[in-house]
């Protein structure tokens, strides 16, 4: 079985954002959020959905303080990816997500979609972002 797909990865400590590309790895589309468990139900469901969607790229974003220096978040997130690439083998690539959630935010207004809805959407959308930014930056990849 050949992966095709990238998976993004908007990770939070309560939800994170999912989005995928399209087989042909050019265009990010935002998928789902998923809300946090334990870590070993997270591990567990990301493993099994990177099977299912034969992704053979995890794009996370990189949470960065604007300075662009590492914060908690930083390796909370690298310490998370780091177990899903022991989990799964899959290559697991980082994306600066600094400002992803107001770009989200600003594109999700200009919908005009009321704030309720937006709170609801602002993950997967911030995930499209990241993937989508990586995939701009990393044509051939």
């Amino acid at each position: 079985m050949q992966y095709r797909r990238k998976m993004g990865l908007d990770y939070g400590k309560a939800r994170i954002g999912v989005a995928f590309t399209d087989l042909s790895c050019t265009i990010a589309s935002a998928d789902h959020i998923y809300k946090t468990q334990t870590e070993e139900k997270d591990l567990c469901y990301f493993s099994d959905l990177i099977k299912e969607k034969l992704v053979d790229t995890v794009v996370f974003g990189l949470p960065l303080n604007a300075d662009g220096t590492e914060n908690e978040m930083t390796a909370i997130v690298q310490d998370f990816a780091a177990k899903l690439q022991q989990q799964t083998d899959v290559q697991i690539a980082f994306q600066d997500e600094r400002y992803t959630s107001l770009e989200a935010e600003e594109y999700l207004r200009e919908a005009k979609i009321k704030w309720e809805k937006r709170k609801e959407l602002l993950d997967k959308i911030s995930a499209q972002i990241i993937l989508q930014n990586y995939l701009d930056e990393n044509p051939n990849k």
